[in-house]
């Protein structure tokens, strides 16, 4: 309904009545005569005010009294209210401030006619202050409702004493940390088992492949690093000639730099460094994917959905970086004898054509060879463990990131474990 605006005092009565002050609450009948606003407003009106006001006013409890019957008791009486908290306190404090270990109070609450949370809570902590203080202390002869209350907030039990935190000690963390890593080779060989069981699958089913996202990520895995794996085993294979050129220079040795570096680049450095490139590159990648996709519960979805996990995320990325690695491999030791060959032409006084033709007297097929088979290993162990991590991601974005970590350490590790193996089987093989 419109106000009227006939006259200024009107419109002051009414701008008064939509914001009551205290003070005004006794003249609103008044001010309503002379207001054009209708009954119900103006009653309700009345009412929001009056309820804003009973709010605002501080709430007057009955007084308690405290007050000692002996040594080892002391009586509380009346109602005990939010508004009474600080002279409770104070009272309490007081009253034990001056007992030692050994001695006992008793707080007698059979006069307690009424007690809220605050105040009972105020208590329960002097009590379990006096406990910490080797005083015992309690609160007895409490009325039904009240000592039901004293049981909810726990004032008729002990309180629990905090755990103090031990320090783990050194063969603790040994073996916390040993048993965390066999847990872990545990869930890796488990997930590899897994990939298998798809890929087998995958074999009686072609058609139920995801083939359009191998040729995606070859191109992420693959044609994107090829810079960086040129010019890591560029210096590779630069930093090894050099160092050797200084030994070989006071034999007359020079020409069998080349020997040196075909045989280190190709058996060793060129598959090692290309994993540990693409370890950091496209593991750490297929992780944080896998990850964000395990807690954006994108897998779940596409469980829903029919389509296995593992076949439909898993496997592509594997069989891409068994293809890509290789490949990578051989650009590896192409540029790392480049390397060797800048050094030879630099320092040496070598020739392009005697270099050339004394690293392929030195290199023989297998020698190429192993270093493409440590690459396609190289290059299940990146995809195997970098998928497992991201599988097991959980926690959200901080997930990602342990997991994403913890996905480039053990791969760095397995690495150079793998690594190893190849070396001591070549060996006995005598290849």
């Amino acid at each position: 309904m419109r106000v009227a605006t006939t006259s200024p005092q009107s419109q002051a009565s009414v701008r008064r009545l939509r914001h009551p002050s205290p003070a005004a609450l006794g003249v609103l009948p008044a001010v309503l005569v002379h207001s054009r606003l209708g009954p119900a407003l103006a009653v309700r009106r009345v009412m929001e005010a009056r309820r804003v006001t009973a709010s605002a006013r501080p709430e007057q409890g009955e007084a308690f009294t405290l007050e000692r019957i002996d040594a080892s008791a002391l009586r509380l009486a009346g109602t005990l209210k939010l508004a009474h908290a600080a002279e409770l306190w104070d009272k309490m404090t007081s009253e034990v401030a001056a007992l030692t270990t050994g001695e006992s109070i008793a707080v007698e609450m059979a006069d307690v006619s009424g007690i809220d949370g605050c105040a009972l809570a105020l208590l329960i902590q002097v009590r379990a202050d006096l406990r910490a203080r080797g005083v015992a202390c309690d609160l007895v002869h409490a009325r039904r409702r009240i000592d039901d209350l004293v049981h909810l907030y726990g004032g008729d039990t002990e309180p629990e004493p905090r755990l103090k935190v031990r320090r783990e000690g050194t063969l603790e963390q040994i073996g916390r940390s040993s048993l965390a890593f066999v847990m872990e080779v545990k869930l890796v060989l488990a997930f590899l088992g897994t990939a298998v069981l798809a890929a087998l699958g995958l074999l009686r089913e072609p058609r139920t492949a995801n083939w359009k996202a191998v040729v995606q990520i070859m191109g992420r895995a693959g044609a994107d690093a090829v810079p960086i794996v040129v010019l890591i085993n560029f210096l590779v294979g630069f930093v090894m000639a050099f160092q050797g050129a200084i030994q070989l220079k006071q034999f007359g040795a020079n020409i069998f730099v080349a020997d040196l570096v075909g045989l280190s680049v190709t058996r060793e450095l060129g598959p090692l460094m290309t994993a540990i490139i693409v370890c950091g590159r496209s593991g750490a990648a297929f992780a944080a994917e896998l990850g964000t996709m395990k807690v954006s519960e994108e897998i779940d979805a596409l469980r829903t959905l029919g389509f296995g996990p593992v076949r439909y995320l898993v496997l592509p990325r594997i069989l891409a970086l068994i293809l890509v690695v290789p490949i990578l491999t051989l650009f590896a030791d192409l540029v790392g004898a480049m390397g060797g060959l800048f050094v030879g032409l630099v320092s040496l006084d070598l020739t392009v054509s005697g270099y050339l033709i004394e690293t392929r007297k030195a290199l023989g097929v297998w020698d190429v060879g192993s270093g493409l088979v440590k690459g396609v290993v190289f290059g299940i162990a990146v995809a195997v463990i970098s998928c497992q991590q991201g599988f097991a991601t959980s926690g959200g974005a901080e997930g990602v990131g342990r997991r994403t970590t913890s996905s480039v350490v053990a791969i760095l590790f397995t690495l150079i474990l793998i690594d190893a193996a190849f070396t001591i089987l070549f060996h006995e093989l005598r290849l």
